[in-house]
């Protein structure tokens, strides 16, 4: 069995997945703002899965990761967290490390022709580029959320102007999701267009799938963005991308 341990900006998911890729069992906790309280909610819910017999275990960061290890955690200040030295008292097994963004690139863009994008709109915008089913290197430095345009007279960053918690912030609601009007819509399409143009230009992807909570209403906003010589894609699994891509990475890390 494989334990995925997904560490978002606001909730934290674990599932036990069969060798065969079916989710066994699932456990989600709100992350904690402070680390010693994450830490300590993290450690409880992992003694729920110590007696099954994990052979790999992949935690995706949301952040950046070098050598296996984390080594920046996206918008959370956390110095010293021994994320390894606690997993390594709970099991022993190989414990392995990836950005949230490129796992999630991985497992949506898993046997589809050619090179994908995969762009999640949620707390920020993040994203990951794999081809031939495996992570490619230039996802290490693919940070298209501090891209920056000009929006309503202003200067943004692109995640300041498309992220889910942006859009959900302009329209004073507590999940862009819940938008529905048409205006919404036409006004969500052109935050999001921003930034397509150059994700195309600069990576020359077949694919791109618009993900996060923005993949959720995909079908409502994207009709409203140019054409593209690129197919756009909704997330097979919008809510556990992620997750599903941390267990096809510890197959793939198994195997090498």
């Amino acid at each position: 069995m494989y334990l995925a341990i997904d560490i978002g900006g606001t909730k934290t998911l674990i599932a036990l997945f069969s060798r065969g890729g079916r989710v066994l069992k699932r456990r989600k906790f709100r992350t904690a703002q402070g680390y010693k309280s994450f830490m300590r909610d993290l450690e409880s819910n992992l003694k729920d899965f110590k007696k099954r017999r994990i052979q790999a275990i992949t935690v995706a960061i949301p952040g950046i990761v070098q050598k296996n290890y984390s080594v920046s955690f996206g918008n959370r200040n956390w110095d010293n967290i021994d994320l390894i030295g606690l997993l390594k008292e709970l099991f022993s097994c190989p414990i392995w490390f990836e950005n949230d963004a490129n796992l999630a690139a991985l497992y949506e863009g898993y046997r589809l022709p050619g090179r994908t994008v995969f762009l999640t709109f949620s707390t920020g915008i993040g994203g990951g580029i794999a081809e031939h089913n495996r992570i490619m290197p230039e996802s290490s430095s693919f940070e298209p959320g501090h891209w920056k345009y000009e929006y309503n007279n202003q200067f943004l960053e692109w995640e300041d102007i498309a992220a889910a918690s942006a859009i959900g912030s302009y329209y004073h609601v507590d999940h862009a999701t819940d938008l529905r009007k048409k205006t919404f819509m036409e006004e969500i399409a052109r935050r999001v267009a921003l930034g397509l143009p150059d994700v195309i230009k600069k990576y020359d992807p077949d694919t791109i799938i618009l993900g996060g909570p923005m993949g959720k209403i995909f079908h409502l906003y994207t009709k409203y963005l140019p054409h593209y010589d690129v197919k756009l894609r909704r997330p097979r699994r919008p809510n556990e991308s992620v997750i599903y891509g941390c267990y096809r990475y510890a197959r793939q890390k198994e195997s090498e």
